[in-house]
Formats: structure tokens, sequence, C-alpha cells
């Protein structure tokens, strides 16, 4: 996946070798470009690949515009995904990022 594409497939949470978690969008605006922004400078400190998950579409971490094109408002989830050396550590990481509601004063 590249991009902004959206993909229907990635990762399966169902697999074993997928760590997976689900978090729910605490700030006002909930995934938007800074917060995407955010969430993407986190995302691309791991070995990892991390994909996030809303309704049926699914978007790599690393796509501003992917993630904003979610569209994850607040008290809405999205599901984590990951595999890789660092996979536990960046879904630790992501969660925690967005239950903080990425750092915003708003």
């Amino acid at each position: 996946m590249s991009g902004t594409e959206m993909s229907p497939g990635g990762l399966d949470p169902e697999d074993p070798d997928v760590l997976s978690v689900t978090a729910t969008m605490v700030n006002r605006r909930g995934l938007h470009a800074r917060a995407a922004a955010r969430l993407v400078t986190v995302a691309e400190q791991f070995d990892a690949n991390v994909e996030v998950r809303r309704g049926d579409q699914t978007v790599s971490a690393r796509s501003i515009m992917g993630l904003m094109m979610l569209g994850a408002g607040r008290g809405e989830s999205v599901t984590l995904m990951a595999t890789g050396w660092d996979a536990h550590a960046a879904i630790e990481a992501l969660t925690a990022l967005i239950e903080a509601g990425f750092h915003e004063d708003d």
C-alpha cells in the first residue's frame, strides 16, 4: 500500500502474528491533519509495519492523507495492527498517543 491508497485488506487482526488493539479518539477533532502527522511521526520511529483500520478501510500508519481519509472523529474507534521487530513497542506508543488525545490542548 502506498500514498493515500485505502484498502479493505491489509493486515488481518485475527492473524496470530499480527498484534492489534482498538483505541478510541478522545481529542475534540479526532484524526485531523495535526493528529495524523503526530501519529505518522511516532509510527516511523519503529521497525514495524503498522496499519490503522476504521470500518472496512485500512491505511498505513505512515500515510497522513490515508489517516485523515479514515475520518475517525471524537468517540470513534480505530484498530491498530502491527507486525515486525518493533510491533509491540509501536502499538504501545501509538495507543498511548491516541489515549492522550495526541497531546492537544483543546
